[in-house]
């Protein structure tokens, strides 16, 4: 992990535009937290830098993308499926996200999706890019499965910090057999919030989201540099992922391999989702 330097505070707001309109900066403080210190700012603070996301003399958050590479299985229209190729692509900056998988189920039968979000909404994909090129593959608006996708962007293990930081005077943090708990909305989804239980190392173990009568679960664990041997950059992500909706298991998950060198990652939003907007 890098040494601790004299820096502002995160710089997580060059980003909080795209997270919540009404996003304030998180206040900015002279040196880094004292190691008793257990405000929000620096508690929030110290789940960024231990993630290896804050960069740079001033500790700005530099992790804008990531790429993200599991195996492991997933429900799919309320059955296991053992996947043979998932990955996650990520704009952070751009609030958006697209999961494509390809599993099969114990009776044989292959699945595979492309699940996007990007801004307010939500689509499936026949192709990656669907109708970006008029005449190519075909989006499926899901506006009903937004909700869904920008929590589990959110309550990812750098989504988290990242959101806790957007969350401006509306995050909150306890501590708990000397453990920090931290409560933040989710951006975008107005009555969904998350529960963000913090490790001795601010990383964060489980993160609960409700949402009406939703409770979505999240829990992390093996955090390390999961990137490729040779571009090791010290940014680190859960090698463990498991996601319960309403106490159902629906995504059990193994890093294989990440890239948070902040690549090229987009995805609009096609007409026929946005209604031409």
């Amino acid at each position: 992990m890098k040494s601790i330097s004299t820096a502002a505070i995160i710089a997580l707001a060059a980003m909080t535009a795209s997270l919540a309109p009404a996003a304030a900066q998180v206040p900015k403080v002279l040196d880094y937290p004292k190691p008793d210190d257990r405000s929000v700012k620096a508690t929030v603070y110290n789940m960024a830098w231990y993630m290896g996301m804050l960069r740079g003399n001033d500790e700005v958050d530099g992790v804008m993308t990531l790429e993200h590479q599991a195996s492991g299985v997933i429900q799919v229209a309320g059955k296991p499926c053992t996947l043979s190729a998932y990955r996650q692509s990520i704009n952070y900056f751009r609030n958006g996200a697209r999961i494509q998988y390809v599993c099969k189920t114990a009776d044989g039968q292959t699945r595979t999706a492309i699940e996007v979000m990007s801004g307010k909404y939500a689509w499936d994909e026949d192709v990656v890019g669907a109708e970006m090129v008029p005449g190519v593959g075909k989006a499926t608006p899901k506006p009903a499965l937004y909700a869904e996708r920008a929590i589990r962007l959110w309550a990812s293990p750098q989504g988290a910090p990242k959101a806790a930081a957007a969350g401006g005077d509306k995050t909150t943090v306890a501590w708990v057999n000397n453990r920090a708990v931290v409560t933040y909305p989710i951006p975008g989804v107005p009555d969904a919030i998350a529960t963000a239980t913090l490790d001795k190392n601010y990383l964060a173990e489980k993160v609960v989201v409700r949402q009406g009568k939703t409770m979505t679960e999240f829990t992390y664990g093996d955090y390390k540099d999961w990137n490729n041997p040779l571009n090791l950059i010290d940014a680190v992500y859960a090698g463990q992922m498991t996601e319960k909706k309403n106490g159902v298991v629906v995504r059990d998950l193994k890093t294989v391999v990440t890239e948070t060198g902040n690549l090229y990652v987009i995805m609009p939003v096609p007409k026929s989702v946005s209604g031409g907007a």
